[in-house]
């Protein structure tokens, strides 16, 4: 999947080449503006390949094509609604529903001589409860 689109996207650069050749053959003036539709075509080939492999087979300057990547990015951002942002401020995380203590729970609490103190509190009955507290009065 990923070879199919990289081979589409390095099909349409080579149109994009052609009609940015064509441009150059046809325009009327040598410092006439590349048209946007061309632009907008390159800026856009720069979401699956880089900047700098675009413009080298479109024989652009890298500056160029990067100054119209972010201005055409600015040009989106402003389009943009002012209460849409990229990342909400805010996002509620469902809390998980709390199981009764008792039903099949665990809470275990073991003090050594040195005063540090174990608490295991577990849904889940099935720990091996003798492997972690042997290794919580051996550590010192």
């Amino acid at each position: 999947m990923q070879i199919d689109t990289l081979l589409h996207t390095e099909h349409q650069l080579d149109q994009l080449a052609g009609q940015f050749e064509h441009w150059r053959q046809s325009r009327s003036h040598l410092h006439d503006r590349i048209p946007d539709s061309l632009w907008e075509q390159a800026v856009a080939l720069t979401a699956t390949l880089s900047p700098s492999r675009v413009a080298k087979h479109l024989r652009l300057r890298v500056s160029d094509l990067k100054a119209q990547i972010t201005k055409r990015q600015g040009a989106t951002a402003a389009q943009r609604p002012p209460h849409a942002s990229a990342s909400p401020s805010f996002v509620e995380v469902p809390q998980q529903p709390v199981q009764p203590q008792g039903l099949g729970g665990l809470e275990v609490e073991v003090h050594r001589p040195d005063g540090a103190r174990l608490r295991i509190r577990s849904p889940e009955a099935s720990l091996p409860l003798a492997t972690i507290i042997h290794s919580f009065l051996e550590a010192r």
